[in-house]
């Protein structure tokens, strides 16, 4: 009789789901930050299973953008406040 080997399943990368979702969050400017977490997570999950997840990736680059382009606005709007109230 002949035995048969079951062939293996292919093995999902487990930070998938999590870093679509960080996308996602990231892309949205008031839960960048949100996202940039869940991102570098699901980063940090794909690469310790073996697997290369460009979702999260793409998460953390646009979350970080968000942010930087966040915090220049802010220092921008404050030093022109600051101007603005000196004149008066």
């Amino acid at each position: 009789m002949a035995e048969y080997q079951a062939t293996p399943q292919p093995v999902a990368d487990p930070g998938n789901t999590l870093g679509i979702v960080g996308l996602i969050l990231a892309i949205i400017p008031c839960t960048s930050t949100i996202g940039l977490v869940l991102s570098i997570v699901a980063f940090i999950i794909s690469r310790r299973a073996g697997f290369q997840n460009s979702k999260a990736l793409a998460g953390i680059i646009i979350g970080i953008a968000w942010i930087v382009l966040s915090v220049i606005l802010q220092l921008t709007m404050g030093l022109l406040s600051g101007i603005f109230q000196m004149g008066n």
